[in-house]
């Protein structure tokens, strides 16, 4: 455990906000420093506002809820984000890609859900998770999905991608999602069925 890392220990919730952006981090961090406030402010500041017992009633429950958030954290500590792909997620990532491409969509949120909880910050596996929940029809999910991406360090490169899969969630029914079915090219020295081509462009 790094020792920048090991600092986040000291406050409760500070180790799920800082390493993983988690709300409800955010909400015992806030609430702990509300809790330390008044009792700092009604120990020093404001000494009539509190009776001695309910003061020290409030000074005992800020330790005892500072121990047990940091031995819960401790014992949960969140784990490094990798950065870049290794071996194996490169490999979840192909496979997810393979299955996309094969519209088994199934097999592609599976490797890509798997992908996603060895590395959160996959910025490629997010777009296209987001993708894959627009084809199956799951847009509230894709749009929040994209959305999140969007506000990431990790959707930077694929602003422009994520820009085009909102506004095709955002669209209305199929006729809004231009990728729903492949073009067909003619193959060379093949007759030409012109109404089929027509459709396809």
């Amino acid at each position: 455990m790094g020792f920048v890392r090991s600092i986040t220990l000291l406050w409760p919730g500070l180790p799920w906000l800082w390493l993983r952006g988690s709300r409800a981090g955010l909400a015992l961090a806030l609430a702990f420093a509300l809790a330390v406030d008044v009792a700092v402010f009604a120990t020093w500041i404001w000494t009539e506002l509190l009776d001695v017992g309910l003061l020290l009633a409030l000074w005992t429950a800020i330790a005892a809820i500072w121990l047990a958030a940091t031995a819960s954290a401790f014992a949960a500590f969140p784990r490094p984000v990798p950065r870049g792909r290794d071996a194996a997620t490169d490999a979840l990532f192909v496979r997810a890609r393979d299955a996309y491409l094969n519209r088994d969509w199934l097999t592609a949120e599976t490797q890509l859900r798997t992908l996603l909880d060895l590395s959160p910050t996959d910025g490629e596996a997010q777009l296209l998770l987001a993708t894959l929940l627009r084809r199956v029809g799951r847009r509230e999910e894709a749009r929040t999905a994209l959305e999140q991406l969007s506000r990431s360090d990790s959707g930077g490169p694929w602003l422009s991608d994520i820009a085009r899969e909102l506004d095709r969630v955002r669209g209305a029914g199929p006729a809004a999602d231009v990728s729903a079915e492949p073009a067909v090219l003619p193959v060379p020295g093949e007759h030409v069925d012109q109404g089929r081509l027509d459709k396809a462009a």
